[in-house]
């Protein structure tokens, strides 16, 4: 078997698994909207596969050349959001194109990864230094973190602090990745350890609240602390072998806000307990591990940053977000990668492995 076969696979795998908490979780809540939503996640699994079909036999390489008009593009849309968009549940951050709606975040994650992919790297395949470890501070800190400060302002504006957090990572990941000389990283590292403090300033009172329930979720119980509490109940609920499809309570009463989306996870841990999990858990591993096996095969740098950079980025949402449910980590409105309810997270993650599958069969030179 192949390896984007086997990359495929696992993904449809977890889809499925997501398709079918998405209806349990649905199913019984009044009105025509919720009924539905299987339906469309579905449609988004399907228009995900033909992007991952798309990704995978388009050379990866091209990406090279389109890096800055794409990375123009995304920075657009996110600009159009505070015009045009949507507003949910207090945030603004969809924009719709007729009957589609677009959460530019999720690409922004993607085209960030690559724009760096490309910053840190050599278009040659014959030299075997990464481009970065030549560089000085300036080339390899504040440049690149200038290009990654403003679609990550953008989306922390929204308010999405945990988008904004995720490209965060990416870029810190890659500069791992790509050899930066080590007592810059450690710099960088002060540098963010010494404002961390002050950010609290800036963060909005619900944020604020998110941060003081993830210490003591049964400070405000009833308010910010809800839904950590619920989701924890749900995860506890499920024992080993779980409660059984569409048989969760804290879904199926509605006890769990948000059950089909950032709290999939709950949910399915609720009906399919902690074996369950398990596999849920091993099926991401397995699809991580695909990357990294690709980017150990690889002689271009390019292709390794790209697919190492995208299996730590879904490893890093995926945690976090787990994390979250259990009440391991802040609320911060991250979807499950391939799992949670909507179409931009969906397609964008389909593409992203789309690309690593690409990677793995392309050989030739630039």
């Amino acid at each position: 078997m192949n390896t984007a076969l086997k990359i495929l696979i696992i993904a449809l795998l977890i889809a499925v698994l997501g398709i079918l908490s998405i209806f349990s979780s649905t199913s019984r809540k009044e009105g025509g909207f919720f009924q539905t939503l299987y339906q469309r996640q579905i449609l988004w699994v399907v228009l995900g596969l033909l992007s991952f079909w798309f990704f995978s036999n388009f050379n990866y390489r091209r990406l090279w050349d389109w890096t800055y008009f794409i990375y123009a593009v995304v920075i657009l849309l996110l600009l159009l959001v505070f015009v045009l968009g949507i507003v949910r549940l207090g945030a603004q951050r969809w924009l719709k194109f007729w009957w589609l709606q677009v959460q530019p975040t999720e690409i922004a994650k993607l085209i960030v990864l690559i724009f760096l992919a490309k910053y840190f790297s050599k278009k040659s395949v014959d030299d075997v230094a990464l481009k970065a470890q030549k560089f000085g501070l300036v080339r390899a800190l504040v440049v690149p973190f200038v290009f990654v400060a403003i679609p990550m302002g953008l989306i922390i504006e929204q308010p999405d602090l945990g988008s904004g957090a995720i490209v965060f990572f990416i870029f810190f990941i890659m500069l791992f990745l790509s050899k930066v000389k080590l007592r810059y990283i450690v710099i960088f590292l002060l540098i963010v350890a010494s404002l961390v403090p002050v950010s609290w300033y800036f963060l909005k009172d619900y944020q604020k609240d998110r941060i003081r329930v993830f210490l003591d979720p049964n400070i405000d119980p009833l308010g910010a602390g809800y839904t950590v509490i619920q989701s924890r109940i749900a995860i506890g609920s499920g024992g080993f072998f779980g409660k059984g499809w569409k048989e969760g309570t804290q879904s199926q009463l509605k006890f769990l806000p948000e059950a089909h989306t950032d709290f999939i996870f709950a949910t399915f841990a609720e009906e399919w307990g902690f074996a369950g999990a398990l596999v849920v858990i091993g099926l991401y591993f397995l699809l991580v591990r695909q990357g990294i096996h690709i980017a150990e095969r690889t002689g271009d740098h390019y292709g390794q940053l790209l697919s190492t950079g995208i299996a730590c980025m879904l490893c890093i949402q995926a945690c976090i977000n787990i994390a979250m449910t259990m009440g391991l980590a802040p609320v911060v409105g991250l979807p499950l990668p391939l799992m949670s309810y909507g179409g931009s997270s969906v397609i964008t993650t389909f593409s992203a492995l789309g690309i690593m599958a690409n990677v793995s069969k392309t050989r030739a030179v630039f």
